[in-house]
């Protein structure tokens, strides 16, 4: 498979087998933070189910998977009419009771006509086939909708990766623009701070070397030149996941979670309105990622 994978995907099989009979699948699949597979199947395949699970299994590793199996033609082969004569008694019971209390006529073919009609009164059930047969008359059709499905969620995984690519190439930029600005900033800010300790010590004898040294101290504060590595690290680390042939989807979420955390500390850290503004663009694109993110298996 190529990665990164969209869990956004629609695929559908068909196949026909030697009794004339031509399975159907259709899958869905959206975003999910697990694995939820959810399967509808005729129920005399019931026992299918796991294999199905199994085989869906080997194409996704989380999102909340929908599989529809429909069956078309050649039943007869396959199927019998069969009553279940236990429920059948308790519906004749059931209508016997209304009857009697609500004092009603009798009229056994139209009681007859009505209990057929109830659910699982008369069921279609399986001669005798074996699931093994079953499965590999199934499998071709599974098989082409899951692989139909994975072309659509690699297509739309290329396009999520452009699109965070772009904007971690905002990223990058803004995080140099406010390099850029650093130094000046923080040479500001140091001689702002002497100047007002100079008022606030005005007539007190100070060692200026303690002074400068206060200074530097306060002015270390406001440096924000390590979270700007770890965000330049961070960046790098996300580009590498949008490579692997493996789901990096919940490794993305959780480095965007520690981009925000490096964003807010700067901002915190600067008060400064140029650098507050820049902040604000970095947490709106980060925002905009997540978003993405979630929709990468």
């Amino acid at each position: 498979m190529k990665y990164p994978l969209s869990m956004t995907g629609f695929g559908r099989g068909e196949n026909e087998d030697a009794a004339g009979r031509n399975w159907l699948v259709e899958l869905r699949s959206v975003n999910h933070r697990f694995l939820d597979i959810r399967v509808k199947i005729p129920r005399q395949f019931a026992g299918l189910e796991e294999l199905l699970k199994k085989e869906i299994s080997q194409f996704y590793s989380r999102g909340h998977v929908d599989v529809s199996i429909g069956l078309n033609g050649g039943r007869a082969a396959a199927l019998k009419l069969q009553a279940d004569l236990s429920l059948a008694r308790q519906y004749a019971d059931c209508l016997n009771t209304l009857r009697h209390d609500l004092k009603l006529p009798a009229d056994t073919d139209h009681d007859l006509e009505l209990i057929a009609t109830f659910k699982d009164v008369i069921v279609a059930v399986d001669r005798g086939e074996e699931m093994e047969q079953i499965w590999r008359e199934l499998e071709p059709a599974m098989t082409g909708a899951l692989e139909n499905s994975r072309k659509m969620r690699e297509r739309e995984g290329e396009n999520l990766k452009k699109d965070l690519l772009d904007r971690l190439g905002l990223l990058s930029a803004t995080i140099t623009e406010i390099e850029g600005v650093l130094p000046q900033l923080l040479g500001k800010k140091e001689q702002l701070l002497q100047e007002r300790l100079a008022k606030l010590l005005a007539g007190i004898d100070l060692d200026p070397r303690r002074l400068a040294q206060e200074v530097a101290i306060i002015a270390d504060k406001s440096d924000i030149t390590e979270e700007i590595v770890r965000l330049k690290s961070h960046i790098s680390q996300f580009e590498n996941f949008l490579g692997p042939a493996e789901p990096a989807g919940r490794r993305m979420d959780f480095l965007l979670q520690e981009f925000l955390r490096e964003i807010n500390t700067m901002a915190s850290k600067i008060a400064d309105a140029d650098i507050a503004h820049l902040t604000v663009v970095l947490k709106n694109e980060v925002e905009k990622m997540r978003e993405q993110v979630q929709n990468l298996e």
